[in-house]
């Protein structure tokens, strides 16, 4: 998992004794270029386009992977017949194929055409497709549109992991994936009421309802993409080109500020075998792993919680749609308290465990417990501790790896694997097991249980590390100065 440095191969003795878990001063030359306050504000400036316009169409993206369920209790499932067999667990499937398939290539293309002209022109892209799912006439056409929506949305969330971990120190960055992720959660949260106003217009030109939801959510994601090509920003090497954002000095300060926490902040020539190269490292797996499991329980809630409050609860459908809302502010709460803690105290590995401990808490609840009102409750745990640990997870790989094309491929290994964790979901939460879907709460105590382990497991393995690169035995990363956060 780390690099053995040669025999003959010291680190500089300053390294050594260097607080690795301390920020170390600006240089004299950032000292002098920019005061304390012009940096501060050149942070925010960032904060302000960077993790809001990704945000926002980070929203736009889950909500309109994910109102599915919200069409399915408005009448989709009855007018497309997705009630016979497998269909609606086909429907769900069939988006994470091509979603798991083309995130590597797409992450190469988004270094080399920049993310604005290429997260926008596939936002618009699948807007479109957005638009054409409200007048799909049977469940194959609605398949093929989840398809292609697949295939455009692959560039999107690896993307933006790739884009937001070049832009931050790695103590800076949880707080802001939280951001970026709690939008989402916002959006998740909004869904179901805007899903509930939007099915009101049912009969409206000789259109159902959850028609209405597809057409209306796919032309806010048409502004939003349009948005996106004024204001989404580029790489820090080369954002001074995007429109009314830094400077060239004030890029090159973002540039030397990555190099002197991490090292990596210059342009790397691209090569496959660099590209690549990464694949050997089992850490890099065993965050992906954490992630896929993360990821089977929140697309799990996000498919399925509207159909359990509905059929399993007893609630009606407006009132399924609109009780969705709650849980997710309470997670957005519990997401950026604990980002909070993690940048601050510069930990990872606790804070995932704890909001797997808070989904362990809520499962059993939510799925077994006799009372609505407690496995309501459990709902909150089971929301808030899944969706926290979606930042958590992407701040802690993020903060073990260096290298442009090491963090590019680690991105797409982790949201790909993530979309694998879709694809479960969407198998172990099965129609005939409706409204209990027992085997998939089953499943989901064990993905929790298995993130637990995993990260207890590279936390041993990256104490051991930082102790021998203490003492000069090992090279972590390819340099001296760097230590793993555990």
């Amino acid at each position: 998992m780390g690099t053995m440095a040669p025999i003959d191969e010291k680190p500089p003795a300053d390294h050594l004794i260097e607080d690795i878990g301390r920020k170390s001063p600006l240089s004299e030359e950032e000292e002098e270029e920019f005061t304390p306050q012009e940096q501060k504000k050149i942070i925010r400036r960032i904060d302000l386009r960077l993790v809001t316009m990704t945000g926002l169409a980070y929203c736009i993206s889950l909500m309109d992977r994910t109102n599915l369920s919200m069409a399915a209790v408005a009448g989709l499932k009855q007018e497309l017949q997705l009630e016979v067999g497998q269909r609606y667990s086909i429907v769900v499937l069939m988006f994470f194929v091509p979603y798991i398939i083309f995130q590597p290539p797409m992450t190469v293309i988004i270094r080399k055409l920049g993310p604005t002209f290429f997260l926008s022109s596939i936002i618009v892209c699948w807007a479109g497709i957005m638009i054409g799912m409200g007048f799909v006439k049977d469940w194959g056409a609605l398949v093929g549109t989840r398809v292609l929506l697949g295939v455009l949305e692959a560039g999107y969330f690896p993307g933006c992991v790739y884009l937001l971990s070049c832009w931050y120190t790695r103590y800076d960055v949880q707080k802001r994936f939280s951001i970026f992720y709690l939008i989402g959660c916002v959006a998740s949260a909004l869904a179901g009421i805007l899903a509930f106003g939007l099915m009101q217009l049912n009969g409206r030109e000789g259109l159902t309802g959850w028609r209405w939801i597809f057409i209306l959510e796919g032309v806010i994601t048409g502004v939003i993409g349009i948005l996106c090509f004024f204001f989404l920003v580029d790489f820090p090497d080369r954002a001074h080109k995007s429109w009314r954002f830094l400077s060239e000095r004030e890029c090159a300060f973002i540039v030397r500020r990555i190099n002197r926490d991490r090292n990596d902040g210059d342009l790397e020539a691209f090569s496959l075998k660099k590209f690549l190269k990464p694949a050997l490292d089992l850490k890099i797996w065993a965050f992906a792993m954490i992630f896929f499991s993360i990821t089977t329980v929140t697309y799990a809630i996000a498919y399925f919680l509207p159909i359990i409050l509905n059929l399993g609860m007893g609630y009606g459908v407006g009132e399924a749609q609109c009780l969705v809302a709650p849980p997710y502010g309470f997670a957005g709460i519990v997401m950026y308290g604990t980002a909070w803690v993690g940048d601050k105290y510069r930990v990872r590995a606790p804070i995932i465990i704890f909001n797997s401990l808070l989904a362990i808490i809520g499962l059993p609840m939510m799925g077994f417990a006799k009372s609505d009102a407690v496995r309501y409750v459990g709902v909150f745990f089971t929301v808030a501790g899944a969706n926290a640990n979606i930042p958590s997870c992407m701040a802690y790989q993020a903060n073990n790896v260096r290298g442009q094309w090491t963090r590019a491929f680690s991105s797409a290994t982790l949201v790909g694997l993530g979309g694998l964790g879709g694809i479960v979901s969407s198998l172990v939460f099965r129609e005939q097991d409706a409204p209990g879907y027992r085997p998939g709460m089953y499943a989901a105590i064990a993905c929790n249980i298995l993130i637990i382990v995993l990260a207890l497991a590279l936390s041993v393995w990256f104490r051991f590390c930082n102790k021998q690169a203490d003492r000069g035995k090992r090279v972590i990363e390819g340099d001296a100065a760097f230590r793993y956060t555990i």
